[in-house]
């Protein structure tokens, strides 16, 4: 249609024809624009983070199908003012379609990541659509004052969406820059993951599978160009299969495994002999509550990541129980011989079983080594716990229903400084699971923990402040953590701390400042300063660490008044000026938060000579340093000192 629409204009550019010569066209091409709103009204899937965008814009669109009706009845209007309204609205149409088109079917990961772009996009949008209803003759149309007072509603609605500054998702943005920078031996916290999954919509077997497909499809279009912003969003995409329970879908690139071999070969077997997880054919159907059946291998999975609903139909199991069903397993293995196809080796259940109660019968031990009057066997004891927590998900969960988190708590209290390092370890690692993560809070453990982290071992502060955020990934343990008093021991280990100690310390403060109570708290407790001097550490490297937590800081009143207090706007500017393309980036996202709601801070600025250097990083940095650059300078135009 879109070829079809450029051919005809070209077309009529070369004849200056008159609609009345050539009515027909013009009745056509209006039609054509009646469907593309039709088209863009038909989308249904809009991704999360733009959704309440894409649908208002839908909306006011649909606004514009009045006018269109009406100017398709015209019998005869001047050629050149209505071609040159009719191309222009035609033009903020298409782009509109193809905005909310990958908006509707695009890579959920790569919106996200791109959010603030795409937020351009729509202003971009707004532009043309208010340039295109500016220049309608509505006398030389005929249009009626009732449908012209609906298309100047619609201007005046575009004009205050363009004028809105939209807050950018911190906790998204944060949260991805945690899953991307977490190098050292612990994991990245499953909550973490499990929020990324949920804001993205991304925790169904349907949903990755369509993503996947998605990714695949970003790729080969090449809309991305950075092969590190790539690899970002695919290994991103595999991680939240990860804590799914799936190990993979659909191979991005690279060459056929043989599980992919299987799938190909999975095509021939009838669809109901195949499990929806892993879409290869059942060895040993088993049957969940809800009634659908899955290998037995697959939802054992599922289940033992802390699930508690069914991946196909979405809803909530009543039991977790799983029944066999052997009349599937016939069939199978009826049509199997029938056609020649051997079925995959099963894991002998026997030997699964007895490694599992083995494992069961020593967590059991060692819980009850937990409270030995011998020092030693609870050395050990603490010490076997963490390191079975550290890297396995169902062992989180087992050590937890075998009672250990009471009695670790319990230790977090010992005059011992080792015990109380290991224990705050286990805790941590049995935190990592959700469920845990209430247990933990619910047995008291938070009260020592912070005492841990004003008096303990170097290790134990560190692994105290990684406790805190992990606890914290909770809303109410955010509030609880900053009620007994945990934020400033955290601003003192920020200051103090050993490299990855900040680093601990950071990333907890930045999760609990995102409670508005604790922001306050934790710039009465001096985060600002401490702040400031990792800035100017170059040994530390935690500039875009403590500009993320200055970005939330900067949005409380008290925040901007505190940092008004410090030399603070010159080394924003000296960072803008010399650091590296994310620290410009970040620095100047930080600048335009205090300039939107202080002038004055803008004027600091300006007298630091950041003028230039905006300008230059709206010439060559990176895309979201070039929009904020840009927003920057439209504040600084309206100031009265600009150079």
């Amino acid at each position: 249609m879109e070829i079809q629409t450029k051919v005809m204009i070209d077309r009529e550019r070369k004849a200056g024809v008159s609609s009345s010569s050539n009515g027909g066209d013009y009745s056509d091409f209006i039609k054509e624009m009646v469907g593309v709103i039709e088209t863009i009204g038909s989308y249904s899937s809009y991704r999360r983070i733009q959704r309440k965008e894409c649908l208002n814009l839908v909306r006011r669109l649909k606004l514009l199908l009045p006018l269109l009706e009406e100017m398709k009845e015209v019998e005869k209007f001047d050629s050149t003012v209505a071609f040159d309204c009719l191309v222009n609205l035609n033009k903020a149409l298409l782009a509109a379609k193809k905005l909310l088109k990958k908006c509707n079917s695009g890579s959920k990961i790569y919106l996200a990541l791109e959010s603030e772009a795409v937020m351009i996009r729509f202003h971009v949008v707004y532009d043309k659509l208010n340039q295109a209803l500016g220049e309608i003759p509505y006398d030389s149309f005929g249009i009626s004052e009732e449908v012209k007072e609906q298309v100047e509603l619609m201007h005046m609605q575009l004009q205050r969406a363009k004028r809105r500054t939209d807050t950018q998702d911190i906790e998204l943005a944060m949260d991805i820059m945690v899953v991307f920078s977490r190098k050292d031996d612990r994991n990245v916290d499953s909550v973490i993951l499990q929020r990324l999954a949920n804001k993205l919509e991304l925790h169904t077997i349907a949903d990755l599978k369509a993503e996947t497909m998605a990714v695949k499809k970003l790729i080969k279009s090449r809309d991305v160009r950075n092969a590190e912003s790539i690899q970002q969003i695919k290994d991103l995409l595999g991680k939240l299969k990860q804590i799914s329970g799936v190990d993979e879908i659909i191979e991005l690139d690279g060459p056929i495994s043989s599980k992919s071999l299987q799938r190909c070969q999975s095509l021939l077997i009838p669809h109901e002999f195949l499990c929806p997880i892993t879409l290869e054919i059942m060895v040993d159907p088993v049957i969940v509550a809800t009634g659908q059946t899955y290998e037995r291998q697959s939802i054992t999975k599922w289940l033992n990541s802390n699930h508690r609903t069914c991946p196909k139909t979405g809803q909530t199991l009543d039991h977790l129980s799983l029944a066999p069903n052997f009349a599937l397993r016939n069939l199978i293995s009826q049509w199997c011989e029938k056609n020649n196809f051997e079925l995959p080796k099963k894991h002998a259940s026997s030997v699964s079983d007895s490694s599992s109660s083995t494992l069961k019968d020593e967590v059991l031990t060692l819980v009850q080594n937990l409270s030995s009057s011998e020092f030693c066997e609870r050395r050990d004891a603490i010490v076997k716990i963490r390191m079975l927590s550290k890297e396995n998900p169902d062992n989180r969960i087992l050590i937890a229903n075998s009672g250990a988190i009471p009695p670790l708590v319990q230790l977090l209290e010992c005059h011992d400084p080792m015990t109380q390092e290991q224990a705050v370890t286990a805790l941590l690692n049995l935190s990592i699971d959700e469920a845990n993560k209430r247990s933990i809070a619910r047995e008291g453990a938070i009260p020592p923990i912070i005492d841990i982290l004003q008096t303990g071992t170097e290790e134990a502060r560190e692994n105290s402040a990684a406790a805190l955020f992990s606890l914290s990934m909770l809303d109410e343990n955010k509030s609880l953590v900053g009620t007994l008093n945990g934020i400033p021991p955290l601003v003192n280990l920020l200051q103090n701390g050993t490299i990855r100690g900040k680093k601990d310390a950071a990333t907890a403060l930045f999760n609990l400042s995102l409670n508005q109570t604790n922001k306050f708290r934790a710039i009465k407790a001096g985060i600002i300063t401490p702040l400031l001097h990792l800035l100017e550490d170059k040994d530390v490297s935690m500039v875009d660490e403590a500009l993320s937590i200055l970005l939330l800081l900067a949005s409380h009143p008290e925040g901007r008044s505190e940092i008004g207090k410090l030399s603070f706007i010159r080394t924003l500017v000296e960072i803008i000026k010399n650091g590296s393309p994310k620290n410009k980036e970040c620095a100047t996202s930080v600048l335009l938060e205090l300039g939107v709601n202080n002038s004055s801070f803008i004027l600091a600025a300006l007298q630091y000579g950041v003028y230039e250097d905006l300008v230059e990083i709206v010439r060559c940095g990176t895309n979201r340093a070039q929009r904020k650059a840009n927003s920057l300078l439209q504040q600084m135009s309206k100031c009265e000192h600009i150079p």
